[in-house]
């Protein structure tokens, strides 16, 4: 048999039956359908303030959003700008080097 809070069968079966004398077979009806309703209120007082967090915060993840597209935007810009350089660098530097090993092979 499964344990339920650490208790047996035989255990679960004395609770009940303690319970059934302590209220009655009229009261446990009642007394379910207040403890659904509490569960029920606390549930939606839980839904409401996630959703109401969800709501504030909501603002401030599309401004995070927005400032790091233009950040990595920004980053792409300057690193194209950079691989740029380079390369025209890097070709004038072989350009010079080759009119170099012309003067140095006609001389």
């Amino acid at each position: 048999m499964h344990t339920f809070l650490f208790l047996s069968g035989g255990e679960l079966m004395l609770v009940f039956l303690v319970f059934l004398l302590l209220f009655g077979a009229n009261k446990i009806p009642e007394m379910a359908k207040g403890l659904g309703k509490g569960l029920r209120e606390l549930k939606k007082a839980t839904d409401d303030i996630k959703r109401e967090l969800s709501e504030s915060t909501g603002g401030i993840t599309q401004e995070i959003t927005d400032t790091t597209s233009d950040i990595k935007r920004n980053i792409s810009e300057i690193t194209t700008n950079i691989t740029q350089d380079v390369q025209e660098q890097t070709a004038a530097v072989k350009e010079n080097v080759n009119e170099m090993t012309d003067n140095l092979n006609s001389n």
